[in-house]
């Protein structure tokens, strides 16, 4: 018989006996809950997963608004009112200057169009507007000022790019939040399996402490009247009837035990009703060995810590620009080329308009800084080090523990089978043990109890042992975000996150 269908008889053959669990009388209601069952409940409606949508939403839109801002930006601008009254600078037609007192009521209105250029750091940008200006000293004046288009560039010379970076990061940024996403979902596996096992766990013990009571009783029931005979010690009937006594107190432990994990569980699951349920040991259980050089492998080209050391390094080499172009020689050009007209009415406004062109190359030259510009340089290069020997050590680390845990992994099938094969064996023992000492053939109680301590250690290493194999499984796709049992990636589709 294979490893494989060896396993699957125990299981089967243990969930019969596992299933229901209840002292003789009890009529509480409870539901059957396999393992697969609870992985989907806790994916729907757990905390972790609620939780885990909501980051990846917030990454999803901060990815968005960055999209955004590369789209042509349309807006409107305006002044209604804006009232002046005092001195102010006044030009005659021959050329002469005054100040003159002077009450103006102001309207505006305008439009921009506004494009980045995120390869050059530059900005177009495309004006419409309309000025009306009431002047109020002698008598109303009306006139108006228009903009019928306006066509402008602006390039930074010399300056810091942030564009340019973001171009490469921000991208990173969302991959690298797909990618957490799935592995939240793989730790919440993780951690629905480890409170679905804490449950098992309890209800298997409690199955044995009811198992042990009623041997218990029935020894020394048997030992009282081998007793009156005078065929056994006092030693030996005071010896059963402590064991009795235990399992009589190993009952109310247990019982408190299940509660406590059922609660932790069903809490985690967010299950509202007062059932109690019943666990499935899971019996799909499919060996397979995986390579542990291509596990690493998946996990550098899959997973978000790999994204992370990519992610890191460009924001290092980003500092270090930032720093090199900040505080230095700096130049900005402006063009802007349009057409403008004035008039007393709004048609003369728009009336052959003429016109308007204006060039500027503004610049900063720092002649003394006292060395800050260079001591900002040096410290982000060092820095920028730091960070390159941390993602070098980080990534060798991170290849030795997926390795670990791959070759933990493929161990588990013999662990497994030694497990199976040591709870037939002790459980068989104990049997024989029991049924020698009720016949009369061995009258050592010790034998009895070390054979009793056996089988329950026995069939709680199986337990761990499964429960190792399915933490281990969910584990190893955490880490490379590949499913190896069906040989393909993991992946999610975002609208089922309902953003």
């Amino acid at each position: 018989m294979t490893m494989k269908a060896l396993l699957s008889l125990l299981l089967i053959s243990i969930s019969l006996g596992f299933l229901p669990i209840h002292e003789a009388g009890c009529q509480t209601t409870s539901r059957p809950l396999t393992l697969r069952e609870a992985l989907d409940i806790a994916k729907q409606q757990s905390a972790d997963a609620l939780n885990a949508k909501q980051i990846f939403r917030s990454s999803f839109w901060e990815y968005r608004t960055f999209r955004a801002t590369y789209l042509p930006n349309l807006y409107v601008d305006g002044t209604i009112p804006e009232i002046q009254s005092g001195f102010q600078k006044y030009v005659y037609p021959d050329g002469s200057v005054s100040y003159v007192h002077q009450q103006n009521t102001t309207y505006t209105a305008n439009a921009y169009l506004n494009q980045k250029i995120g390869i050059t750091g530059g900005n177009v940008f495309l004006k419409s507007g309309l000025q009306r200006l009431d002047n109020h000293t002698d008598s109303t004046i009306t006139s108006y000022l228009s903009t019928p288009v306006n066509i402008g560039y602006t390039q930074p010379l010399f300056q810091y790019n942030p564009y340019r970076w973001d171009r490469k990061i921000q991208p990173l940024k969302f991959y690298q939040a797909k990618k957490r996403y799935l592995e939240d979902i793989e730790q919440l596996s993780m951690t629905t399996t480890n409170y679905f096992f804490g449950l098992l766990q309890a209800q298997i013990d409690k199955k044995i402490a009811m198992t042990n009571l009623k041997n218990s009783d029935t020894l020394y029931r048997i030992a009282k009247g081998r007793y009156q005979l005078g065929k056994i010690a006092e030693n030996d009937l005071l010896q059963l009837e402590l064991n009795f006594l235990k399992a009589q107190a190993a009952i109310d432990n247990a019982n408190l035990a299940v509660d406590n994990a059922m609660f932790r569980l069903k809490s985690y699951l967010r299950i509202k009703d007062t059932s109690s349920i019943n666990l499935m040991p899971p019996a799909d259980i499919s060996f397979f060995h995986i390579d542990p050089v291509n596990a690493v492998q998946q996990a550098i080209h899959n997973t978000s810590s790999a994204l992370d050391f990519q992610r890191r390094l460009l924001e290092a080499a980003r500092d270090v620009n930032r720093a090199k172009t900040e505080g230095r020689f700096d130049a900005n050009l402006t063009a802007i080329f349009g057409l403008t007209q004035s008039g007393d009415n709004i048609p003369d406004a728009y009336y052959k308009p003429l016109d308007q062109q204006q060039v500027g190359l503004q610049f900063t030259v720092p002649i003394v800084d006292w060395g800050v510009a260079r001591g900002k340089i040096k410290m982000a290069q060092s820095q920028q080090e730091i960070v390159k020997n941390s993602v070098e050590q980080e990534l060798v680390d991170f290849q030795r523990n997926i390795y670990l845990k791959v070759v933990q992994f493929n161990m588990q099938e013999r662990q497994l089978m030694i497990a199976a094969k040591s709870d037939t064996v002790a459980s068989k023992s104990y049997d024989v043990t029991k049924g020698r000492y009720l016949i009369g053939k061995i009258n050592s109680i010790l034998d009895l109890n070390n054979a009793q301590i056996e089988t329950d250690n026995a069939q709680k290493n199986y337990y761990n042992a499964l429960q190792t194999y399915w933490q281990s499984y969910y584990e190893i796709r955490k880490l490379t975000l590949f499913d190896f049992r069906k040989n393909e990636l993991l992946q999610f589709n975002i609208k089922d996150i309902k953003l």
